[in-house]
Order: C-alpha cells, then sequence, then structure tokens
C-alpha cells in the first residue's frame, strides 16, 4: 500500500486510527527511553555479547555448546526443539542486559514462584527465540511509524536494534548436529525448526521500513544486510519438510525475504527478488517443493481435503489463502486462477463440523469453529477483481459459518500490528447477498480416502447425531486403529482428547498419540504403530448415501462399514455404525447403532 493511500485511509477510518493509536501506545514509551539511553533496548537482545560464537552445535533436538569468534557480538540460538520448560519468559525490564554467562540465562522459574535463577540454554526451551522476537517485533513498530510519519527517533530505535542483531547474523553459521541426526535437516539459524524462523520475516520488514533512512545514513552495511537475509533464506529453503504444512511456512518466510531484495542483476549470484519467487512457486528442491508440486501433492482434487488432521488442514487452507492475497498485495497479481484446487478446499471445510458448530479432533487437533479467513479471503480477492458471482458464492458461506457477519464492520477492529494495515482490513460484507443453507456445504456422509476419514450425520444441534471415523494416514496423524468420535443430545460423547501435550513430551509419545487414548479396540494390549507421518488406512467396504451424494436417496438412515487390518497384532478390524430415524409418538429419535470385529491372525 503507498503511503498517501495508507494516510488516508487512516484520516478516515476509526478501525485504523485505533490501530496506529495501538501500535503507538506500544512502541514510544521505549523510543523516548532510547533517545537518553541507546543501549537499553539492544542490550536486552539474546546474543553471544561476550563471546561472540559463530558456530553452534546442538544435540539432537537440545543446544550443547557455541564455538569460535566474530569481531561483533553474535544471536544466540535456541535452547531445545521442545518449548516445554520450567522457566518463563521474563518481561523486558526484568532481562539482564548483555547477559552472557557460563552459568547459561538468568530466569524466572515457574515451579518456584518466579524465582529467578541461573539455567543452562537447554533447559530453556524457546526462550531465547521469543525473548529476541519480542524486541524484533518493536523495532518493526518503530521502523513502520518512522516511513509513516517521519519521526527519525523512530528510525534510530529501529535501526539500532536491527543492526545488532543482523550484524550479529552476518557471522552466524549453520548449526551443526553432533548425533548427525533428522535435526540436521530441519534446523535454522537462529532454532531448530527453520518454520519458526520468524524474526527473518519481521527483519526484512524493518529493513523494508527503514530502507530510505539506511540508504541515507548507514549505506557501506546494506550489502552485509542483503547477504544475511539470503544466506538466512537458503537455509530455510535447504531444511525443512517439503510434503506438508511445513513447504508452506517456509514459502512464506521465503515470499517475506524476497520482496526486500533487489533484482537479479544486481546481485553477482543472480540471487535476488525474482530468484526467490521462482523458487517458491516453480522450482523444486528436496526440502523446499513448489507450490505447484505442495498442492498436487497434499490436496485430494475431487473433494479438497489437505492430507493432513483436521486442525492442521484447515491451517493449511487458511495460509495457502493468506499467502495467494499477500501476493496480490505486494505484486498485484493474482495467482488464485493458477490454484483451481483453492476453491473446493475453502468449501469443504464446513464438512470437519460436528452438529454443535465444532470440527472433529482426531489426531493433532483440538476442537473448535471452523476457520473462516479463507472464505474472506475468497470475498477479498472477488471484491477486488469485480467477480460478483464469485463474491456472492464465498458471502453466502461466510455469513452462514462466520458468527460476526452479520455485525457492524466496527466489531471488526484488527489488533494494533502493522501488518492490520496491509493485509487485514476489515472485510466488507454486502448484506444484499443472501446467507448460504447448511446443506450447500454439508452432505449426509463424507469420505476423504487421502486421510483415511468417514463421517455420517443427521440432523441438527441438540438433535442432531454424528458419526466420525477415522484411521491413520497423512500427517499428525495417531496410532489409533479405528477410531470413532460420537455426538449426541448436543455433545461429543467418545470424545478425542487430540496432541494434549508437546510433540516432544512423554505423555504423548506414549498415551494422546497412541492407542489407549482413543474410541477404538486395542488388541491383547499390544497394538500400536507409528504415529505423526502414518501409512495406515482402513478400507471403506460400504457406505449408505454415497459420499457427498445430495438428492436421491432415503435420508432416514446411514450407515459406514470399514476394514483395518492392525499392523503390530496382524488382526482383522471391522466397524460397522448406522444412524436410524424414526417416529415414535410423533418425536424423531436418532439412534447409533455400532457393530465391532476383532480377529487375530494366527
Amino acid at each position: 500500500m503507498k503511503k498517501v493511500i495508507l494516510k488516508k485511509t487512516i484520516q478516515q477510518e476509526e478501525w485504523a486510527q485505533d490501530v496506529l493509536s495501538g501500535i503507538h501506545k506500544r512502541i514510544d514509551k521505549y523510543v523516548e527511553q532510547h533517545v537518553t539511553d541507546p543501549e537499553w533496548m539492544p542490550s536486552r537482545l539474546q546474543m553471544y555479547w561476550k563471546t561472540k560464537s559463530t558456530d553452534i552445535y546442538i544435540n539432537g533436538i537440545y543446544y550443547s555448546n557455541a564455538e569460535g569468534e566474530a569481531p561483533v557480538p553474535t544471536v544466540r540460538f535456541a535452547g531445545s526443539r521442545d518449548y516445554t520448560t520450567n522457566y518463563g519468559s521474563p518481561e523486558l525490564e526484568d532481562i539482564m542486559p548483555y547477559m552472557d554467562d557460563p552459568r547459561g540465562l538468568y530466569l524466572p522459574n515457574k515451579t518456584k514462584g518466579g524465582q529467578f535463577e541461573w539455567v543452562e540454554p537447554s533447559k530453556t526451551g524457546g526462550i531465547i527465540n521469543r525473548l529476541n522476537e519480542k524486541i524484533i517485533d518493536l523495532a518493526r513498530d518503530a521502523a513502520f511509524l518512522y516511513w509513516l510519519e517521519g519521526d527519525e527517533r523512530f528510525a534510530k530505535f529501529a535501526y539500532d536494534v536491527f543492526h545488532t542483531y543482523m550484524a550479529g547474523m552476518y557471522y552466524r553459521s549453520e548449526p551443526i548436529d553432533l548425533l548427525n541426526g533428522h535435526i540436521q535437516t530441519l534446523v535454522g539459524l537462529t532454532c531448530f525448526q527453520v518454520i519458526h524462523e520468524r524474526n527473518l520475516r519481521t527483519c526484512a520488514e524493518v529493513y523494508d521500513f527503514l530502507h530510505h533512512y539506511i540508504t541515507s545514513n548507514h549505506a557501506s552495511n546494506i550489502s552485509n544486510y542483503e547477504s544475511t537475509i539470503k544466506k538466512w533464506t537458503d537455509l530455510v529453503i535447504k531444511n525443512g519438510v517439503p510434503q506438508n504444512n511445513w513447504n508452506l511456512h517456509q514459502a512464506n518466510i521465503i515470499l517475506k525475504a524476497a520482496m526486500v531484495l533487489q533484482d537479479d542483476a544486481m546481485y553477482e549470484d543472480g540471487k535476488g527478488r525474482e530468484y526467490y519467487i521462482n523458487h517458491i512457486l516453480n522450482v523444486t528442491t528436496p526440502r523446499q517443493w513448489s507450490m505447484t508440486k505442495l498442492m498436487d501433492y497434499g490436496y485430494d482434487a475431487t473433494n479438497g481435503v489437505w492430507a493432513e488432521c483436521p486442525g492442521y488442514s484447515m491451517s493449511v487452507t487458511k495460509e495457502l489463502m493468506s499467502f495467494i492475497r499477500d501476493f496480490d498485495n505486494t505484486f498485484d497479481h493474482n495467482i488464485l486462477p493458477y490454484t483451481p484446487v483453492m476453491g473446493k478446499a475453502v468449501k469443504m471445510l464446513p464438512q470437519y463440523l460436528f452438529p454443535n458448530g465444532q470440527i472433529v479432533a482426531f489426531g493433532d487437533s483440538y476442537y473448535g469453529h471452523v476457520s473462516t479467513e479463507p472464505m474472506g479471503d475468497m470475498i477479498r480477492l472477488a471484491q477486488k477483481y469485480n467477480n460478483k458471482e464469485m463474491e456472492k458464492d464465498y458471502t453466502a458461506m461466510y455469513r452462514l459459518f462466520e458468527p460476526k457477519a452479520d455485525k457492524a464492520t466496527r466489531e471488526f477492529t484488527p489488533r494494533s500490528d502493522v501488518s492490520s494495515f496491509f493485509a487485514a482490513k476489515p472485510l466488507e460484507i454486502n448484506q444484499d447477498y443472501p446467507k448460504g443453507n447448511r446443506e450447500d456445504y454439508i452432505t449426509q456422509t463424507f469420505y476423504a480416502p487421502n486421510v483415511s476419514w468417514h463421517v455420517q450425520r443427521m440432523g441438527e444441534g441438540k438433535n442432531g447425531m454424528m458419526v466420525s471415523l477415522n484411521g491413520s494416514l497423512g500427517n499428525h496423524m495417531h496410532a489409533n486403529g479405528i477410531n470413532m468420535e460420537l455426538y449426541g443430545k448436543g455433545l461429543v460423547q467418545g470424545a478425542d482428547p487430540g496432541k494434549g501435550a508437546g510433540y516432544l513430551q512423554p505423555i504423548y509419545l506414549e498415551y494422546y498419540s497412541q492407542f489407549p487414548a482413543h474410541n477404538t479396540v486395542m488388541v491383547d494390549g499390544a497394538s500400536s504403530y507409528t504415529e505423526m507421518l502414518s501409512y495406515h488406512a482402513f478400507d471403506l467396504m460400504g457406505e449408505y448415501p454415497k459420499s457427498e451424494q445430495k438428492t436421491g436417496y432415503y435420508p432416514n438412515i446411514t450407515y459406514t462399514d470399514v476394514y483395518f487390518l492392525e499392523p503390530e497384532t496382524r488382526s482383522d478390524q471391522n466397524r460397522t455404525v448406522s444412524i436410524v430415524k424414526n417416529r415414535r409418538n410423533h418425536r424423531v429419535l436418532c439412534r447409533c447403532v455400532p457393530f465391532e470385529k476383532t480377529t487375530q491372525r494366527r
């Protein structure tokens, strides 16, 4: 968005004034403090202030040590891939300045009432990164306000934080896993997973907003800044996971970094803005697939289901639509027509719903509402490109599933974040377009073979019934055999506990992701197989009515018949479930009739 347009928006729109006021409220006190004490904020960054280490070593998912010496302080690496820790993140005022001590970090112990004590980095989870993110976010706020209002006090604050951090990142190298394990393919420059390199995105934004100030006052540093952004981005491309939600998160990081680079011709290696954008869209490497390959692999083109558990599936569709919208906002180029599966992907989201409006929660999911942001992004794109039919189509859907869709725009005030000015403006709904009907989006049966999931349902609300069956196929799945979530009398009965705990915690590995946590059959106490990325689907032997059939069937009966080979014990398992509706004394009754059979092979 051009500055003159944004200023006009702020003058005319109350929501924009509220966002700007919120940003000032968050940052002004620190900028004023920086005028008289310019070391206070930069000294709170988590750096190797004294040792100036360049080479990081890790023991699997834990930090080990750092070696080497740069001419300037360098950025600390995270403590652990497992974010579960007994220690808390201190407020900025409580952070020890220039903290670089052989004893580790000085942090509050949550098990001791917040008492501060020294702790080795490997026990601090993601605290190091979170503290740096908090400070870099403030630098981004200040840089934006300088760009918008021209007050150089904000530029000085933002630059001092940015330069301290980026000068240190320039000398940092890729971490080395001493165990030579799988984690080596996942690490970023600052943390154990490239998908969590949030500071790369934010630093790119700071650099963008500060560019005029930097070129006017610190032009000699530009080459190092851009070399650092490219090195950081190259590692995001080199490492990661290509076939699931990781790929998309990596692409979003790469896109933000690419936006602030110059044209390819400006760099000796030919790697500039065009190079990285083309890489996202069209190039496939071992750990970063092109967006086209990712969507072809991850989505079932026949029904729009993404091959992960419901929570992650909704997140991917949301993030993909956000990527498409962000790309359009930045380059004024609509790539939605080149991603035809996205229409089905957005429209299938309500199929996850129970009659009470909560989604199914198998795998690493949680019960909650369906994501309406992708529907809103479809409306925004339709409005921008004057596609009335598309706008009407998704407005009907949005008004049905977004509780606030019919309320006044003033209730949609975005959070006080810089991104609110560029991506999250209140959605304007055309109230002349009618609200959709549930039967337009939710069918009596639905089958997604790419995640081994089948659902049958009848009725709505407290009078509705639904049975969701799932095997273990796709990403973020559990070892659960034929798992069943049953809904009746307004409640999910036989509920799935979902993720339950951190993925690396023993209670997740030994309980939440295994048979005992699910409504299933465990054979001789031995049933188990690999969770997370799993390949154990059930076979759909029969169903009524046919999946996604909307007419031409008897509506008062449904059934599902599935077969599963439990791999640990080589047992044949069948589960047949039916919902029957009849009339007795003029009352409509729904009954769920389950049948289960397990036969162990000898």
